[in-house]
């Protein structure tokens, strides 16, 4: 979804599951940016190794290998609710109502089969990698230190699955907004005009200045 996006909130059992499940968004997020933060101070070892002691961080590659996952797929739920994946609103931007509900949910319930999909493959991808009876639960590994793959493949499921959680949920939003005709519906992303997006971004910057004054 292109732009940014606000997501209401009441007391219906639609927003506390959304509320609920952003928690759980919000700390994959958040193991997202610390995988970052360790990789960046892996290369910082590895570099300062290398040229300080003439030995680079042994299995810098293989470690990388396994935080991709986590870079890459840990936040992916978490952008979802916040509406912040690219689309092309050329079209969609110019509907209301329920006419724009419908289409919402039609291409939700499109990504919605895809990521079933996507959880089962990548299951099955985790599953051909573990073995309880191999040495670490792993019938392949990396090649430089040799650390077991199956815990970075276990997270593209994981990821994913809460993606579907997330999806499941939009798709009762919309439905709702498309029964109710609401303009406002609860637990979706509400894309917002350039207009408003600005003003929320002063008003962010005011609160930022006006706290770095007050502690001055």
């Amino acid at each position: 979804m292109a732009g940014s996006s606000s997501v209401l909130e009441d007391s219906s059992l639609l927003s506390r599951f959304d509320r609920s499940l952003f928690k759980v968004e919000s700390f994959l997020a958040l193991l997202s940016g610390l995988a970052v933060f360790m990789l960046v101070v892996l290369a910082v070892i590895s570099v300062g190794g290398r040229n300080i002691f003439n030995q680079p961080l042994r299995g810098y590659v293989d470690w990388i290998e396994q935080a991709m996952p986590l870079i890459a797929f840990m936040g992916i739920a978490y952008t979802q609710r916040l509406g912040g994946h690219i689309r092309m609103d050329i079209l969609v931007g110019k509907l209301r109502g329920r006419a724009l509900w419908s289409v919402e949910f039609i291409t939700t319930l499109a990504m919605f089969i895809l990521m079933i999909l996507l959880v089962w493959g990548s299951f099955a991808h985790f599953q051909r990698s573990f073995d309880f009876a191999a040495p670490l639960w792993s019938r392949d590994s990396s090649l430089d230190i040799r650390l077991p793959l199956w815990p970075a493949k276990l997270l593209v499921p994981v990821a994913f699955s809460v993606l579907v959680m997330r999806l499941a949920l939009q798709l009762w939003g919309y439905f709702n907004a498309i029964i109710s005709g609401t303009k406002s519906p609860i637990a979706v992303p509400l894309i917002e005009d350039a207009a408003t997006v600005a003003a929320k971004e002063a008003e962010t910057v005011s609160a930022f200045d006006e706290g770095g004054a007050k502690n001055g």
